[in-house]
């Protein structure tokens, strides 16, 4: 029982509400032992002729009270224990959820988007399951069990409470055999589950590209075999829990030939009734819940064992980048220095010689081929990544001695792969603060040239755009995504390729509202279309993840190298389209 352990921390937060529940159980379990009694009198009345009318009546009062009783307590018990089981499904999931939120990229590489749902839903379920069903089975398993038993043994007959239980032991055996092979099948079974769960997703969120592809076919194959081995799995799991009850019942029924033979003995030898062998019959049926019960509960602890093990790996896990001892306090911008000397990504370099200053207020612009480093130095900033071998400076300090929430509460970040939430475009914008007032949303939007795109939708702000804003063009995304940036008006404003998917005309008027709105703030651009960075006051040129050209734009025009040579392309290529 280590899980039990594990989740001591719970039940001791919830100590009061389960002694109640428990309490509540436990009294059923005596008041359940109260109609075979009554039952037994009755039959021993009448087999003798000596029960009268009031004695009748008075049975049967007695029963319907102890009926009414076991109502409230039952509802009293379930609400108690099942309804607090429920809070600690609400207690892991808050903390999977804070555990995801401070995880680094390196730590969604290793886990899939699927398999961490099956964690936050399937694991925890299983968990609530034990904290409720399990607990309730262990008390009343338990507390039936022995009260019927010692109430069996002390006012009935203690010879045939004895042989009664000689099956019991073995059944004991059986079950804890049964138990080992369900946590290994039931641990198969969720990792299954976990992998059933990515191929959805995955499917769902590729399915423009299976379909452009032609790929329906082979993909629904693909989907029918992890279908098919996760149905296996299930069936394997299964297969051992459907065994429980049999198994338990065989035993009873054992039990139960035992009693009739001893009972019949007794009888003729006149040691019992016939009224005290059929009270004792009903004790042994109420001990089939119990006996039962032993069984749920080996399975539902099997179950939670191999779930909480599986959650906790989750929750053990560390990130790669964690918080100073010490941390420098306010977090202010300032000068921004890259004092970079490597930088790599599982043993592969990726960037190399990286030093530059800018300045608070001033604009960075960042260029080059895809996969040169651009995305990656921002990356270093928002410190998703710690440089391996270097430094990045903010106001004095090494970035890494502010708190990771101080630093970023710093940056606006608009990424290469914006993400809109299912919901309305206003929500979206205002994001990082719900309170902001609409007049702000509107500010915002208008900066980043998409107010009049929102204001010619039928219904304005409240638009739902559905999931990752799949009913917007890709234009209106990024700009939607830059207002979400922009509205919080952030010290360190970074636009990671953000207007690659909008004309040159609106690129040139976002570009105009940033000059004028943020002169006093720092801004970061990266782009392949070169005419985003013309304005900057630092321009990098990056290849192989080093930087091969930097300046402004007029003096990289005047070194004649790739900068000047693919501004002059993108300018031919800018008249050619016009005159078309």
């Amino acid at each position: 029982m280590s899980i039990i352990k594990k989740l001591w921390w719970f039940f001791r937060l919830e100590k009061r509400r389960y002694l109640v529940g428990i309490l509540a159980l436990s009294l059923v379990a005596v008041l359940n032992l109260i109609p075979p009694k009554i039952m037994g009198s009755v039959i021993d009345g009448i087999t003798d002729g000596h029960l009268t009318h009031s004695q009748l009546l008075w049975s049967l009062l007695w029963l319907v009270l102890a009926a009414l009783a076991m109502y409230l307590l039952r509802y009293i018990w379930r609400m108690y224990i099942f309804g607090t089981s429920y809070r600690l499904g609400q207690l892991m999931r808050r903390r999977l959820f804070e555990q995801f939120t401070k995880m680094s990229p390196s730590f969604y590489q290793n886990y899939r988007t699927g398999d961490l749902m099956a964690h936050a839903t399937n694991d925890i379920n299983a968990l609530t399951r034990l904290a409720g069903g399990g607990v309730m089975s262990a008390v009343d398993a338990s507390i039936t069990a022995l009260v019927t038993l010692a109430t069996m043994f002390f006012t009935i007959s203690w010879q045939m409470t004895l042989v009664a239980v000689i099956p019991l032991p073995f059944m004991a055996f059986a079950t804890s055999r049964l138990g080992r092979k369900t946590h290994k099948a039931f641990g198969e079974s969720q990792a299954a589950f976990s992998e059933l769960n990515n191929k959805v997703q995955e499917s769902v969120s590729g399915i423009k590209v299976t379909k452009s592809f032609g790929y329906q076919a082979d993909e629904l194959r693909s989907f029918q075999e992890t279908n098919e081995m996760t149905f296996e799995k299930n069936m394997t799991t299964m297969k051992y829990d459907v065994m429980f009850d049999p198994l338990v019942l065989l035993f009873i029924g054992a039990s139960y030939v035992l009693t009739l033979l001893v009972g019949a003995f007794m009888i003729s030898a006149g040691q019992v009734t016939v009224g005290s062998l059929v009270t004792f019959i009903t004790y042994l049926d109420m001990l089939v819940w119990p006996l039962m019960a032993i069984g749920f509960l080996f399975n539902m602890v099997q179950r939670g064992t191999v779930s909480y093990e599986r959650i906790n790996d989750l929750l053990e896990q560390e990130s790669d980048i964690q918080d100073p001892e010490h941390p420098v306090t306010p977090a202010l911008n300032g000068r921004l220095e890259y004092d970079i000397n490597d930088f790599r990504y599982e043993d592969e370099e990726t960037l190399a010689d990286i030093h530059f200053v800018l300045e608070k207020g001033q604009t960075l612009g960042l260029v080059g081929q895809t996969g040169s480093g651009k995305t990656s130095l921002i990356k270093l900033l928002l410190r998703e990544y710690n440089v391996n071998c270097g430094m990045i400076k903010l106001n004095g300090h090494d970035i890494c001695d502010y708190k990771l929430a101080d630093l970023r509460h710093l940056i606006g970040y608009v990424p290469q792969d914006q993400f809109l939430f299912a919901t309305t475009i206003l929500e979206n914008v205002r994001f990082g603060d719900p309170a902001l007032p609409l007049s702000k949303v509107e500010e915002a939007t208008k900066l980043s040239q998409v107010y009049d795109d929102i204001m010619a939708m039928p219904e304005g702000f409240d638009t739902l755009i559905g999931e990752k804003g799949v009913s917007l063009s890709g234009g209106q995304k990024q700009r939607i995504a830059m207002s979400r940036a922009m509205i919080l008006d952030p010290e360190i404003l970074i636009l990671d390729d953000s207007l690659s998917a909008v004309d040159a005309k609106t690129e040139h008027a976002i570009i105009e509202n940033l000059k004028e709105t943020r002169q006093d703030k720092t801004t970061i651009i990266t782009a392949h279309r070169l005419s985003a960075v013309v304005h900057a006051d630092l321009i990098l040129v990056m290849q192989d993840g080093h930087i091969i050209e930097r300046g402004k734009h007029e003096e990289l025009l005047a070194q004649g190298g790739w900068y000047a040579d693919t501004y002059e392309a993108q300018q031919l290529e800018m008249e050619d389209s016009d005159e078309k």
